[in-house]
């Protein structure tokens, strides 16, 4: 069975944080936004939920726009197709991490962004798919990615994501994904 029930706890908890921090300030708010992801890759694919908290810093600030950036909280599920090199056997992990990302953008932050950003991972298990197989359960996560933020504050991405150990230690064929994203800011 996709592991859908602990992807469905994490949104629980953090609906659960979402209102404790109800009552606070805008200026003092921990989470600002939360999203969804769906993604796919070789024969492998993903859901993943997360919480952004915003750095409140702006470099680079000319012409409207400027460099800022997020810390991103995510929790996913992946179900690889052909475990171990067999088709049809299914593998199911669980996904934890840790991103800080960069982000390229208008200084009202709404219209296009481009965004990159290199976090920890933990899987539940080493991921051995379709030939691709990852020798430890700490993984990195690397990203760039588009999207367009709308003035009510959805915000809709696509990104290429790369997970791989960075090669301390084989094999590390590493995984690729296309990622989808819809967040909402608050």
């Amino acid at each position: 069975m996709f592991p859908i029930n602990n992807l469905m706890k994490f949104m629980m908890a953090a609906g659960s944080l979402l209102a404790a921090q109800s009552g606070i300030g805008a200026e003092d708010k921990l989470i600002d936004a939360v999203y969804g992801e769906f993604a796919t890759g070789t024969r492998t694919q993903m859901v993943r939920a997360g919480l952004e908290s915003d750095w409140s810093k702006r470099w680079f600030q000319s012409n409207g726009t400027h460099l800022s950036g997020y810390w991103d909280a995510s929790f996913g599920a992946w179900r690889a197709n052909e475990f171990q090199h067999v088709a049809g056997q299914t593998q199911h992990l669980t996904d934890v991490g840790i991103t800080p990302v960069f982000r390229f953008e208008r200084d009202d932050r709404i219209g296009l962004y481009a965004e990159g950003g290199i976090g920890a991972h933990y899987l539940s298990q080493r991921y051995d798919n379709d030939g691709y197989r990852l020798s430890t359960n700490f993984q990195f996560g690397d990203h760039l990615g588009l999207g367009y933020v709308f003035a009510n504050k959805w915000e809709f991405g696509a990104k290429i994501q790369h997970f791989s150990n960075g090669g301390y230690r084989k094999p590390n064929s590493g995984v690729n994904f296309l990622v989808l994203k819809a967040s909402y800011r608050f």
